[in-house]
């Protein structure tokens, strides 16, 4: 009888390394604790406020180039700038570089954002997340840029000309001209972001196509108010801004069904793998319980 019991007795220590290697184990493939996760937070936004204070400095000391630039599509227009404080014109460089240093950093800050949210995230939506920060990054700029080259210049010979056959000059204060930009940029990139948008309402479950599909007129008749109201009070202008409105509305309706399509092609394939997973955890757990 003593044999036998020492056969099946195992030392305390043994119970304990094995119980401490399993806890080691938990813990890495585990959750990280909330300390971790708030100490990298932190480093990431060092990072982030680095990037943007390194490159504020350089677009401070290019500024007045950039300055130049924007003043130079109202002056084809013969738009004259002024500044009525001392220290507008300074203001408006410190503006222009911030403005350059979020533009130039934004790849900076979408990275560790993605970074963080990737750990707590499946394959399939790490893949959707980095997509959509790409796509989102990519279709602003081609908003920003469209206001810059199209917009921007009509507007600017439209609101010049209501000043004409009277005794009243137009001189624009910089502070103002950069303000009138800023905003046309901000409304254009926002508008550019509705295939991204659409896409991921979709994604989420939030948003049906069948839905797009149906408010497709209602939605024609919102793009109009729209563009009436961003637009100046001529009928030039406001086709101008709502063709491509429209444009990117049958542009989110086409690229949400392709993913949507997508996305049922592949959900067999996850949940065959989910099942896998899932037998193998259990027959592990069976191996344990055994051993």
């Amino acid at each position: 009888m003593m044999t036998d019991n020492k056969k099946f007795h195992k030392p305390a220590g043994s119970n304990s390394s094995s119980s401490g290697s399993n806890k080691s184990k938990k813990a890495e493939g585990g959750n990280m604790p909330l300390t971790s996760h708030l100490t990298e937070l932190r480093n990431r936004l060092v990072r982030c406020i680095i990037a943007i204070l390194v490159l504020w400095f350089i677009g401070v000391y290019i500024s007045p180039h950039i300055l130049l630039y924007l003043t130079n599509i109202g002056k084809e227009f013969n738009y004259t700038y002024i500044y009525i404080s001392p220290q507008e014109l300074m203001m408006q460089y410190f503006q222009v570089g911030l403005i350059f240093s979020l533009i130039c950093s934004s790849p900076v800050i979408l990275y560790e954002i993605y970074a963080f949210m990737q750990p707590g995230l499946k394959k399939t939506e790490q893949k959707a997340v980095a997509g959509a920060l790409l796509f989102g990054m990519v279709m602003f700029a081609i908003g920003v840029l469209f206001a810059l080259k199209v917009i921007i210049p009509f507007m600017l010979r439209f609101l010049i000309g209501i000043g004409h056959g009277t005794n009243i000059q137009a001189s624009i204060t910089v502070g103002n001209y950069i303000s009138f930009l800023l905003t046309m940029f901000i409304i254009f990139g926002i508008i550019f972001e509705m295939p991204v948008i659409c896409v991921l309402l979709t994604q989420i479950g939030i948003l049906k196509v069948d839905t797009l599909v149906k408010v497709r007129k209602y939605a024609i008749v919102v793009i109009f108010v729209l563009s009436a109201i961003i637009t100046p009070p001529d009928a030039l202008s406001q086709i101008m801004v709502a063709i491509p409105m429209l444009t990117l509305y049958q542009f989110s309706i086409f690229i949400c069904k392709f993913f949507v399509k997508n996305k049922a092609q592949k959900q067999p394939e996850e949940d065959e793998e989910a099942d896998d997973d899932g037998m193998g955890g259990n027959s592990g757990d069976g191996n344990e319980s055994i051993s």
